[in-house]
């Protein structure tokens, strides 16, 4: 099974969204690719590690903040204790997969409801 971090708290600050997670994301490298977790309804940043991906899952929960971010083209970092990095092409990586999920019941009603509650428009 693949790690996962789910991200805790969301804030926007010095122009940028910054995820703040429990865990170390030491030695991970940004994967720049955005998935779904239909089950936990949450999107998942692939992050490549030495021999695996870990998952940064984004409940829904904050999936506000995440629109407010995209409405302004905010650039999107993960911090953990001191040390920051960027999760490029987050951005492009979620509308891709935002419009893909819109409509589409092959993501499961749940999902297609709340993407579309918060990201219509």
């Amino acid at each position: 099974m693949k790690k996962r971090i789910t991200v805790e708290t969301a804030v926007i600050s010095a122009s940028k969204l910054i995820f703040s997670a429990d865990e170390s994301i030491e030695n991970l490298h940004p994967g720049g690719q955005v998935l779904v977790d239909t089950d936990q309804v949450a999107f998942i940043y692939l992050m490549e590690g030495q021999d695996d991906y870990t998952y940064i899952a984004i409940p829904e929960r904050l999936w506000p903040i995440v629109k407010t971010a995209m409405d302004q083209a905010l650039r999107v970092w993960i911090t953990y204790r001191d040390g920051q990095m960027e999760l490029v092409d987050f951005q492009d990586e979620l509308e891709y997969v935002i419009d893909n999920i819109k409509g589409n019941s092959n993501y499961g009603k749940e999902m297609v409801a709340k993407v579309e509650e918060v990201f219509q428009g």
